[in-house]
Parts: C-alpha cells; structure tokens; sequence
C-alpha cells in the first residue's frame, strides 16, 4: 500500500474519537488543523461542544470571483463496545492481506487520509487552485449532531460541495431524517382508585389514561406510513422508503395513577425532494384532525418536539435530503475522473442511509456524495477497507481536483 496514506490514515485510526460518548475530538482536530496550515490553509475553528470543535480551513485560490469548493468529511466514529469481540485492535490501524482494519476506516477516516493526502501531493506539486477550496473537518455526525450544519454557517458560500463519507465509490443522493416527541398530557392527574368513574357510565369523571390514548395516535402514524407508502416514490429509492418508526414510549407515573402523561419518540423517514418543515406539518396536521376527532384529544392537544441538535444532548436529530446535482460541471468532472481511473461509468443511486450532505444542500450548496468503503462494514465489528478501493479512490480523487483546480465551475 502507498505508504504516506497509510501513515495519514493510522494517525486518523489512532485516536479514539467514539461518538458516543463523544466530547473527545479536539486532539485529532487538532493534528488536522496543523496538517492543514503546513499546506498554507487558513483554519478557523468552531466549539461545538465541550471538547468537540469543528473546523473550516481556506486554501486562498488565485481568483477570488472563481466557484468554491467544500471538501466535507466526519472524525467521530461509532462506538466500539467490547474491543474484545475484535480480531485486531479497533484503535490500531493493520493491514492484513488486502484489507486495512480499525474503526473508522470505513466511516470515514478513509475518505479523510484520503483527502488529507492528496492535498498535500498537490501541494508538493505545487499545483495552486483557481478558485478557493475549503475543507470542513466536522464531529457530531454519528450522533446527530450538526457539525456540519456549524461549518456551513461559518462557512462561505460554495458552488459545489463533495461529502466522502462511506458510499463504496458511487455518487449518492439521500433521503432525509427528523426525530421528534409527541406527547399526550393530561391537565388532570387522577387516583387510580378514581378510574371507574372515568370509564362506567355515570362515573362523572371526565378523563382519560395518556398511554391509552397513545395508542390512537400510533394507530394514526401507522395509516399515514401506509398511505405514503403507495403515494410517494422518487427514483432509486426503494418501495416504502417513507417510514414513520414509533421508536420508544415513556410514559405513568406509578401503578397508583391514571397515566397522565405519555411520550412517544418517532424517526421520521422521507424522500430526496422533500424537506423536513414540510414533512413536520404534514404528520402534525393529520395527527391533529386525528385528536379533533376524539372526545378528550380535542381539549388536551398533543404537543409536538421536533428536530434537535443531538442525539446525547436532546435526545432528537436532523438529516435533510439532497438530490445529486448531475447537470452540475463538477459532476462531469467527476465522471470522468472516476472513469479514467475505474475504467468504468460512475454510478449513480439513492443512500439508503444519511449523511451530512443534506445540510450542504440546506445551505444552498449542490452536493454529490461520493467516498470509499462499503456500507455493511461501517459500525461493524472488525471494520475494514480494502488496500486497492482507498488507494483508488484517492486516485480519483486527485484527477477530481487537479480538473477543479484549473477550471472550477459553478451549475
């Protein structure tokens, strides 16, 4: 294997950027930050959370009217659990036959040394960019946290944005995700040796349980998943890709009450050209004509808790979509990198899981995923990559740039 992007690579792997528990990132940004700056990039850093920063670093192109480009990638990791279930150490990157294994290498701190690398090829070659090219080093990504979405509001405005997370070298799209509570709250709290007059004719009690309730509104969710099911498409995505997951319920105080307050986290699944605001409203409105129709529901309104910044933090996240820009130049600049170097077509298709592109979009930004590893290894154990897809994909990657960096291009 090229030995400079292993050692790149190895440093990646070594820190143990878990997420959760997250809160551990600083050192490693702090190695890219330095790696950065020896390349003449300026680097400016963002708190995100305690210990966890984000980094957008600027290498100043000779025009500066000339399109920008963001290079985007994540350096947490997913929580490794029992390193003892591991064939080799998960912090320790080894190579064994044609497969380089360590967490991470996968998702994504393969796409990372490989970026990290080519640009400090490009600078030893002393090729200079047009146009500016900023790296966005984010945390957060596996916890649903928005280092990306920070990056992007610090970040300026881009003509294109590549995001080389996991896609097994294939340009990607993706759905979008939303988490939210929805909660059923009684203004009443009744004893629960109160209840018959709350349920027999004559009881005068006027109530009722906030868990039984419930179940009318996960009934609710489970006909508006069916009726999105056979409603909405998009091409590439598969049958049904519009999920509505009741996930976790909470709810009771103790076995001496009427329940009288009840809450239901939801994972919202939807597709590349639709958004979450409009996804929000479309499930509150249909729940809310679903509570006018109860004799209770009508006079105790659910309440609703979209969208969060964290999965640790407010236990909610947001994925937004994005559709891949394929009429865009930097896209045919792709092609044909991919082309000269795979000998074959790029292929196009939908994530059947989320990354962090959508925020790009969200901020204006065409993106394209595209990056190294296979979806199946990322979170695994024993995490792996092969030697010959990391080492063509920067392959790829360094034909992409030099292309960019003597002509950029805006859609």
């Amino acid at each position: 294997m090229n030995e400079r992007l292993f050692h790149i690579l190895e440093l990646l792997v070594k820190y143990q950027t878990e997420s959760p528990p997250a809160r551990n990132t600083e050192p490693l940004q702090d190695e890219i930050q330095h790696f950065l700056e020896a390349l003449n990039f300026e680097v400016d850093r963002y708190p995100l959370y305690e210990n966890d920063s984000v980094i957008n670093a600027t290498l100043k192109g000779s025009d500066p009217t000339a399109p920008k480009l963001i290079l985007n990638g994540h350096v947490d990791v997913a929580h490794v659990g029992d390193s003892s279930d591991w064939t080799y150490p998960p912090f320790e990157l080894t190579q064994v036959d044609d497969h380089l294994y360590g967490r991470g290498v996968a998702d994504m701190k393969g796409g990372v040394a490989s970026l990290l690398y080519v640009l400090e090829k490009l600078h030893h070659e002393h090729i200079q960019p047009q146009g500016d090219i900023i790296v966005q080093s984010v945390v957060g990504e596996e916890v649903g946290e928005a280092g990306t979405k920070t990056a992007c509001e610090h970040a300026p405005q881009a003509d294109l944005g590549l995001v080389l997370d996991t896609s097994e070298q294939v340009s990607q799209g993706q759905g979008g995700v939303i988490t939210g509570w929805i909660t059923v709250k009684s203004a009443k709290t009744v004893h629960d040796g109160a209840r018959q007059q709350m349920i027999h004719a004559g009881g005068g009690l006027y109530g009722a349980s906030a868990i039984e309730k419930m179940s009318k509104v996960i009934q609710a969710l489970n006909e508006l998943e069916r009726h999105w099911a056979v409603t909405k498409s998009y091409p590439d995505m598969p049958a049904g890709s519009t999920t509505i997951n009741p996930a976790y319920i909470e709810g009771g105080r103790h076995p001496a009450f009427v329940a009288d307050e009840c809450k239901l986290w939801i994972t919202v699944h939807y597709l590349p050209n639709e958004n979450h605001d409009e996804i929000v409203a479309e499930i509150e409105d249909y729940l809310d004509k679903v509570a006018e129709a109860d004799v209770w529901l009508r006079n105790n309104p659910l309440q609703y808790d979209w969208g969060g910044t964290s999965m640790i933090e407010d236990k909610n996240e947001v994925f937004p979509s994005f559709t891949i820009p394929t009429d865009h130049p930097g896209y045919e600049m792709l092609q044909r990198a991919h082309e000269q170097v795979m000998q074959q077509p790029l292929q196009s298709n939908m994530s059947t899981t989320v990354t962090d592109g959508g925020w790009l979009e969200y901020f204006g930004i065409p993106t394209i995923l595209y990056g190294p590893g296979d979806l199946t290894e990322a979170h695994s154990v024993d995490e792996k990559i092969k030697v010959e897809e990391l080492e063509q994909f920067a392959q790829v990657l360094e034909a992409f740039l030099k292309s960019w960096y003597a002509s950029p291009q805006k859609d």
